[in-house]
């Protein structure tokens, strides 16, 4: 497929192409703070006039504020916050429990696993999860499926999973490691990776499990870099940076050389936008976007870890026994 947008194409500008495909939609976003993507995503669709946006975030005082916001610039469109703390399993349950107890809303026509943390220093999860696998992956692969009765009940479903081209710098998921050796080999960098490659993954499997009997579409997707969003705000310039320059290099990924390609915040969630919306992705099922077009493998970073329809399925199983619960499809 030709794409038809690139790297400079912006959310404002697909928002105008596909407001068809926006408008009347309830779409529940994760990750919304004043300033993030997730922030950006949903003002620039709330242009649009989509039935309800479900915006949440851990800190409900900043989801709330950004709520508000969108209401002052678009007083016709609905929204509804609800506190998310992906990082734990017993708080994904009950947050996921409050969006089934929602009568009013009985169907959620799009799923943006937006949500995520970069490069922190090693933790363990509440529940004994490596804290970027957890709050990247796990998190989002129980919150997605406890909801998914809702997502199904739509008459064209979508999940979007934010993932990164990040997810070249870790071979694959650690399926015998995940947890790094109780942190005694962990990288920062290459746990971000795996995080990133088990978006991709999920998708697939979501694709493959819920594509051809039941109508689900699934992506994931690169926005690109952004700096003005917090996602990298704990992070030391002089030090950081340089480790992810030298693992590029350790690896053999181009990036090394070629350094960051930065986008603004409109440029960013152009891929959002169109993976969330865009209907020519349900004959691209399972695949992974960047700038705001299927990314290709021969030219952009793409890499067969991020791919495998036999490691989405590894991954999944690996998810079930992590949560503690199947989700047979």
């Amino acid at each position: 497929m030709a794409p038809k947008y690139d790297a400079k194409t912006t959310a404002t500008e697909l928002v105008q192409d596909l407001a068809n495909e926006i408008k009347g939609k309830v779409v529940l976003i994760t990750g919304v703070s004043p300033g993030g993507l997730g922030d950006t995503f949903a003002t620039s669709i709330a242009k649009a006039h989509p039935a309800l946006l479900i915006l949440t975030g851990r800190t409900a005082s900043k989801v709330q504020e950004a709520a508000d916001a969108i209401t002052k610039a678009n007083p016709d469109v609905k929204t509804r916050v609800l506190q998310l703390d992906l990082g734990s399993l017993a708080a994904v349950q009950k947050s996921a429990a409050e969006v089934q107890e929602w009568a009013d809303v009985p169907a959620i026509d799009v799923l943006v696993n937006n949500a995520g943390i970069m490069a922190v220093p090693y933790a363990l999860s509440p529940d004994g999860v490596e804290s970027q696998l957890a709050t990247n992956h796990l998190g989002p692969f129980l919150f997605t499926n406890l909801i998914m009765d809702k997502i199904l009940a739509a008459k064209e479903p979508r999940v979007v999973n934010i993932s990164s081209d990040g997810h070249r710098l870790c071979p694959g998921i650690r399926f015998g490691d995940h947890n790094f050796h109780d942190g005694e080999t962990y990288d920062k960098w290459m746990s971000y990776g795996q995080s990133k490659t088990a978006n991709m993954l999920m998708a697939i499997s979501l694709a493959e499990k819920l594509g051809p009997k039941r109508g689900l579409t699934a992506v994931s997707l690169h926005p690109g870099v952004i700096f003005s969003t917090s996602l990298a705000n704990h992070m030391d310039a002089d030090s950081d940076f340089p480790a992810l320059t030298a693992l590029d290099k350790k690896m053999g990924n181009r990036e090394a050389w070629e350094g960051l390609k930065v986008k603004t915040a409109d440029e960013g969630v152009a891929t959002h936008v169109y993976g969330a919306f865009h209907p020519e992705l349900k004959e691209y099922n399972g695949a992974y976007l960047q700038d705001a077009h299927v990314a290709d493998p021969w030219t952009e970073t793409v890499k067969s870890w991020g791919t495998s329809s036999v490691e989405a399925e590894r991954l999944w199983k690996l998810s079930e026994k992590l949560v503690g619960q199947e989700f047979a499809y």
